[in-house]
């Protein structure tokens, strides 16, 4: 039982592992566009951090939408306190870290709104601490934002897409929405898992409800 809680739970401030001054050695370029993972990006475009899930399933959604929309994706951790943690650190519970997707995009070419299309409509937004199957509080439900734009679109998102939900029954959201802090890269082999492993594990499971973000129907 304690160890469950542990998994569903944040830590409390001073509890969670301390980490290291070191970064994690990650892959040095994209599996599936070749371009550098780490950047630099061209100039304009804008990144957010999206966490819904297995972040294998999760980073594949979003280089499916094709190089000419997603300049790059990469997975990591972020929203916790432990600096450069490991994946087996996150997987305790007690970093505080959620598993997410580094998404980087052409706001010119690929609206905000369309991210957040991809994000809502390619998991259940209502389960709290887990994903299907996977429970823990890596798995929670997160946008992580860097202007105050993209805050914007993305609550009035989550109402939108909250309404519609409630209208086929399903519980409230519990997505957090919040300032981006830190992102730390993962492991060289978690980088684009998917595509160098087609058959792998992927348990993300959407709602079947539409998100209608960016049609030009209001939240009421």
């Amino acid at each position: 039982m304690f160890a469950f809680l542990k998994k569903t739970a944040l830590p409390a401030a001073g509890e969670a592992l301390p980490g290291r001054q070191t970064e994690i050695a990650t892959a040095p370029s994209h599996y599936v566009t070749g371009r550098p993972l780490k950047g630099p990006h061209p100039e304009g475009y804008e990144s957010v951090l999206l966490g819904f899930g297995c972040f294998w399933g999760a980073e594949r959604k979003f280089w499916q939408m094709g190089k000419d929309k997603i300049w790059i994706t990469a997975v990591g951790y972020s929203g916790g306190q432990t600096p450069n943690p490991t994946y087996e650190e996150v997987c305790s519970g007690m970093t505080g870290h959620n598993e997410v997707v580094l998404v980087v995009y052409n706001p010119a070419v690929t609206p905000f709104e369309e991210v957040l299309k991809t994000f809502w409509e390619n998991h259940d937004p209502t389960q709290g601490m887990r994903q299907g199957n996977d429970v823990g509080t890596q798995y929670r439900s997160g946008v992580y934002v860097n202007t105050e734009a993209q805050r914007v679109v993305a609550e009035a998102s989550r109402t939108l897409f909250g309404t519609a939900l409630k209208v086929k029954g399903f519980a409230p959201i519990t997505t957090e929405i919040q300032n981006a802090g830190s992102f730390y890269f993962a492991e060289a082999y978690h980088q684009q898992y998917l595509a160098k492993n087609p058959n792998g594990y992927c348990g993300l499971g959407g709602t079947g409800v539409t998100c209608a973000i960016g049609t030009g129907v209001r939240a009421s």
